[in-house]
């Protein structure tokens, strides 16, 4: 059934591949404070059940088995995490200009004390704490990366109210 009718979809879920499953679930619940819905879990490669061929549909035949982990945030969005056993263990290299997804933002009104928990559990602080309004508004963000160098973004109030009509005023 086709229909002309035009809403904004809500966004369900992101998923990051990570090195080692097990480090990630840790870092995403301790620091992030995500909630695990699903303990880390292999998945092989079969045609016997509905996860394993949509896995061959997505993935293709060029692996075995991988393992996956679901988290949710404060808001119900999900986190699903991956680790492929033969896959690269690096992240690639920053490249904004480059077609593809250029980050992922949480918020936190506690940007500094998140900050320095992702910075203790091996991750990176990539900028200084900005102002979007300095003097006028509360609004900071900055750039991090978490331990595999994976990129996100922190802001301290939510992305409706910092770009807001009005938000860039000064008054």
């Amino acid at each position: 059934m086709k229909t002309d009718k035009k809403y904004p979809r809500a966004f369900s879920h992101i998923g990051i591949t990570v090195p080692d499953i097990k480090k990630a679930v840790q870092f995403y619940s301790d620091v992030m404070g995500w909630y695990v819905i699903m303990e880390p879990s292999l998945v092989k490669k079969e045609k016997e059940t509905a996860i394993g061929q949509m896995c061959i549909d997505v993935f293709g035949n060029d692996w075995e088995e991988f393992e996956i982990a679901h988290l949710a945030t404060s808001d119900g969005i999900g986190i699903e995490l991956f680790s492929f056993s033969h896959g690269v263990k690096e992240a690639p290299a920053f490249q904004p200009f480059n077609t593809g997804l250029f980050h992922f933002s949480v918020q936190d009104p506690e940007i500094e004390n998140l900050i320095e928990q992702i910075v203790a559990y091996g991750g990176k602080q990539r900028m200084p704490i900005r102002s979007y309004y300095p003097d006028h508004k509360p609004f900071k963000m900055c750039y991090v990366e978490d331990p595999f160098g994976i990129v996100f973004e922190i802001y301290t109030h939510s992305y409706e109210l910092t770009y807001s009509s009005g938000a860039y005023s000064s008054n």
